[in-house]
């Protein structure tokens, strides 16, 4: 993958604790690579051809302390909806994959995000179920060059591919750009919280069923 403009190419934790994953989703939509390092740097190296969509995916690697590369071709002369909900399919996929059994994790995290004049707030829950709620309050078509009616595709596919219950809300703002961006950035941290360890629990998982 070619590094873009002012990021740095990830350098992968070792360790036998590392939790990395890499995932490949090709078909006749899209062709995605992902490599993923929950213990990052916040490094990244992004492509999806939208470039607004690319930058939310950055400041999500930066705010969530990850290290992420990610290059998607997909069929935007069809539309955007595929790229968008197929990446965040991939990416759900790979933090599921990092995790393992998720054993020693908190599970849970939520983040209230401030931005300016806009307040968005995020959970998530990593339980093995997939289910989602988001309300951008977002009412323009495009900020920048991304459909914005494709954020609810992003986090739906997130959340079936990570087998997770996310929930994202604007509260209120003015800024449309600010609203997505403020949604981004507390997913982001409460995604972080979700998935670091439980030095309380140790390797015990979080959860009463046996499996998540």
């Amino acid at each position: 993958m070619t590094a873009k403009r002012g990021t740095r190419k990830s350098k992968r934790p070792g360790g036998r604790d590392a939790r990395v994953a890499t995932i490949a989703r090709n078909t006749t939509e899209t062709r995605i690579e992902i490599e993923l390092a929950i213990e990052g740097k916040g490094q990244y190296t992004v492509s999806t051809g939208i470039r607004f969509f690319d930058h939310m995916l950055e400041l999500f690697t930066r705010h969530g302390a990850f290290d992420l590369e990610l290059k998607c071709d997909g069929d935007l002369d069809v539309d955007q909806h595929h790229t968008v909900e197929d990446v965040g399919i991939a990416l759900g996929e790979a933090f599921n994959k990092a995790l393992g059994e998720k054993r020693g994790i908190l599970r849970a995290g939520y983040f209230v995000m401030p931005m300016d004049e806009t307040l968005a707030v995020a959970a998530v829950d990593l339980s093995g179920r997939a289910a989602f709620a988001v309300d951008t309050k977002v009412r323009t078509r495009l900020v920048g060059d991304l459909q914005t009616e494709l954020v609810t595709d992003f986090f739906e596919g997130f959340a079936r591919g990570a087998r997770a219950n996310v929930h994202v809300m604007t509260m209120y703002g003015r800024s449309n750009h600010h609203k997505i961006e403020a949604i981004f950035k507390a997913f982001a941290r409460a995604l972080r919280v979700a998935c670091s360890r439980d030095k309380q629990l140790g390797e015990m998982l979080p959860s009463t069923k046996g499996l998540l």
